[in-house]
Order: structure tokens, then sequence, then C-alpha cells
């Protein structure tokens, strides 16, 4: 007896019957912001993590000649990342001590990491990143306080310098 192509017992009946409901098991993964562009194709509509946070951008960056302190790499580095360096007038005068160092060779190609990770290593363990999503500003705050211990042992040797004179 002879078996009718749509008989659910058929094999290529079978192999139908299983490929739809692959595809629609397949189909309900599917995001409501994901748009199907061809057969075996999607696309997605949602930002990607660093067009909606900046500084998660990955970046492989290898410094030019030209730069020279931390500063002028900070500045370069935030050349096409949407954010800027704060005002002068705005940064305190530790990140501006920090900013006129020479750059260490070793920095001169990082990446890749993401923008926050390469700033936060060009200021290294000392200070931490400060952001102004709003103004799309950063800036860099000292993390730990200034040490008293050192000014007051250099104002002691400067004493017993002194009293070694009289």
């Amino acid at each position: 007896m002879k078996r009718s192509l749509f008989d659910p017992t058929h094999p290529v009946a079978a192999t139908a019957i299983f490929v739809a409901g692959f595809c629609t098991v397949a189909s309900v993964n599917l995001q409501a912001s994901d748009i199907q562009t061809g057969r075996y194709s999607m696309f997605s509509t949602a930002p990607t993590k660093a067009q909606a946070e900046l500084l998660e951008t990955t970046v492989t960056v290898q410094l030019p000649a030209r730069i020279q302190t931390i500063g002028e790499a900070v500045r370069y580095l935030l050349q096409r990342s949407g954010y800027r360096l704060a005002t002068e007038e705005s940064i305190e005068p530790d990140t501006l001590a920090l900013f006129a160092l020479s750059l260490p060779t070793v920095h001169r190609h990082l990446g890749p990491m993401t923008l926050r990770d390469a700033l936060e290593t060009l200021a290294g363990p000392a200070f931490h990143l400060v952001q102004d999503p709003v103004h799309r500003l950063i800036t860099f705050a000292r993390c730990v306080p200034e040490p008293v211990a050192v000014h007051e042992t250099v104002s002691k040797a400067d004493a017993e310098v002194t009293q070694d004179d009289d």
C-alpha cells in the first residue's frame, strides 16, 4: 500500500515537520530588537555596549612620537571618543602634576582594551577616573591622601642638617 506524502509517518513529511518545528523554536529565541534581513541572517537594532557607553569602546592605540607627556596621551585618546578633558581650572593640582609627567615607554602601545581601562592605565593606581556623562567630561582624582610622613621626614632631615651646622 502506497503512503501519501502528507502522511505523518512518511519520511519526507516527518523531516518537514521536524524542520518546521525547529524553525518555530528558533524564532521564539529572537529578541524584539532583532530584524531578519535574509533567509539566514539577523540584524540587531539595539545599540552596542560601546555605542551606549562611550568609554567602553575597545581601542588599540600606538601613540605617535610627538606625544611626550601623560596629559598629551590622555587628550590623544579622547580625540574621537565623544569625551573631552575637563578645563584646566577645574582639574586638581595633583592631576595637573600627573599630566606633566613624561609618558612611560611601556604606555606607547595600549590595547586592545576599553577606553576606560586605557585612560586608567595612563593615570596609574594612585588616580581614578572621574566621568561627567552629562557634559561628557573626564578628569582624574587622587585615590589616596597625600602622604604627610614624607614631608615630616624631609623637615626632620633639614632640622638635623641645620643642627649639625651649629
